[in-house]
């Protein structure tokens, strides 16, 4: 029998006395960690356990961990009963718990759990809060992989350290307030350790007391004066009455003024076409920060895109032909129409069925009733790169295409060969779509192997021209102009640069 138990919150006073009982008849305990409350107090009753602390000094991170503890409980649990304890409740944010539990089940062990006190219902009492109005969890060293839901209140975790109360702070404020009212608390529940202290979101990194029983929370966000925005045909998934956090009426208005009398003279002269020039920047702009990856670069070209998106809808609305609430409400109905697996009764068991529905919907709304090219609707301004890696997914849908990224290869090499023999006859013609050929190939090669074509060409050329920069700088240090330059020092300056690079990445590895 293995046996899994919790210690409760903190309070010794409410240890379950089923747990008690198990600790004190137990001949084999482990405790996952001895950094908890009640642990001393343990001690002192003459109850004997081995901790499992050592893990943490010796894994590189919490995954390992958690799976040599796991690997540890099982094995010995094949050999006799054991009891294994862990902080507040046994299936409340224990991840070691949850490998112990699918490994019990594949190796035919029996396990038994003991409940107690999480810290979730201590934090509930120092903070008065009803959960049943909505609430969130998240672990603080996993954001990247988790969102936070504004309309309920936050529970973030782990934020044991300075350290990672610094990137919980930073990433929450992607989607907070800087000014946003936080609630930091320490020990809850536990008589003359608990601490609760209110700051800012922004000054969340500034408390010097975390430990591995502190916990944020943040509250429901509230926008004052929102109002409600009705939404009509709402499914089932959909709120009816939504507040709306993002309100897009202030830009709206600033466009307003741009445009009406007494605005800006230029802002008044654009058109549709004028301002294309403007939208296919800011959309490459997006790409770049994105490509970045600089989540504040991100924000503020998103900001540039969405403004050229109300400037196209505020010139249709002075032509009478739309405005932006009927872009939100037209794009709402479609998505919603287009997922029926969330918002109706279909079913999608994978992302291949929801494109295959996604394109049979799209066909339906269009009216097509008779044969239609599958190309047809594949935009002609797309950059070549794009264009040719969504014509050939959209015609691999139907089943043309390569097994695997083998083929595609070998069509590449095939290409090549065709390429060179058209070189050697000199037919200027040939060798231009051979080239083209080549080319079609190799983004096949890179649709296949998982790779966007046009992201790593990007990255690629912009690497070129870091290494260019460097043998530029040489050449101006040297005094010389680049025609006085041999090709040998050229080429040994970018040796130079391709080691500098290499030595680059092997400190952002250790770093």
């Amino acid at each position: 029998m293995l046996t899994i138990a919790g210690l409760g919150a903190g309070a010794r006073e409410e240890l379950p006395l089923g747990v008690w009982e198990a600790l004190c008849q137990s001949r084999c305990t482990f405790l996952r960690t001895g950094q908890h409350p009640v642990v001393d107090w343990l001690c002192q009753q003459g109850i004997s356990f081995t901790t499992f602390d050592y893990f943490y000094e010796l894994a590189a991170d919490f995954d390992t961990v958690y799976q040599l503890i796991a690997a540890t409980v099982l094995q010995e649990a094949r050999n006799r009963p054991v009891l294994y304890a862990v902080p507040g409740h046994p299936l409340v944010a224990e991840e070691s718990v949850r490998l112990i539990l699918r490994g019990a089940e594949q190796r035919g062990l029996k396990t038994r759990l003991l409940p107690a006190t999480s810290f979730l219902d201590a934090l509930f009492a120092v903070l008065k809060l009803d959960p049943s109005r909505g609430l969130h969890i998240l672990d603080g060293l996993r954001l990247s992989e988790q969102r936070p839901v504004l309309a309920v209140g936050n529970v973030i975790t782990q934020v044991y350290s300075r350290m990672v109360a610094s990137e919980v702070k930073l990433t929450l404020m992607e989607y907070y307030p800087a000014e946003h009212l936080t609630a930091v608390v320490q020990a809850a529940g536990i008589s003359g350790r608990e601490r609760v202290e209110q700051i800012p979101l922004f000054q969340l990194d500034r408390l010097d007391w975390f430990d591995h029983l502190t916990t944020v929370y943040l509250p429901p966000v509230q926008i004052p004066g929102a109002g409600n925005l009705e939404l009509e045909d709402t499914p089932d998934g959909l709120t009816k009455d939504t507040s709306c956090r993002f309100p897009l009426d202030p830009l709206v208005d600033l466009m307003d003024a741009l445009r009406g009398e007494g605005g800006c003279p230029w802002d008044r002269e654009q058109t549709h076409r004028s301002l294309t020039t403007y939208l296919l920047e800011e959309s490459y702009e997006v790409l770049e920060a994105i490509a970045e990856e600089d989540m504040h670069k991100v924000c503020e070209e998103l900001g540039d895109l969405l403004l050229q998106i109300v400037f196209h809808a505020h010139i249709a609305m002075e032509n009478r032909h739309f405005d932006l609430n009927d872009v939100i409400a037209g794009i709402r109905k479609k998505m919603v129409r287009r997922h029926p697996h969330v918002f109706g009764v279909a079913i999608a068991r994978d992302s291949k069925e929801v494109i295959l529905n996604w394109e049979k919907i799209k066909s339906e709304e269009k009216g097509r009733t008779g044969p239609e090219s599958l190309l047809g609707d594949v935009p002609k301004f797309l950059p070549a790169l794009l264009r040719a890696a969504r014509v050939q997914a959209r015609v691999a849908r139907i089943g043309f295409d390569w097994p695997d990224y083998n083929g595609a290869m070998e069509k590449a090499r095939e290409e090549m060969a065709e390429l060179e023999v058209a070189i050697a006859g000199g037919d200027r013609r040939q060798v231009e779509r051979e080239v083209g050929d080549l080319f079609f190939s190799v983004v096949n090669v890179a649709r296949l192997l998982g790779v966007d074509g046009e992201t790593v060409l990007t990255v690629t050329t912009d690497r070129f021209i870091g290494r260019f920069g460097y043998i530029e700088e040489n050449i101006r240090n040297s005094g010389k102009k680049l025609s006085q330059c041999t090709l040998a020092e050229l080429d040994a300056w970018w040796e130079e640069a391709k080691k500098q690079e290499n030595m680059e990445k092997i400190k952002e590895t250790f770093s």
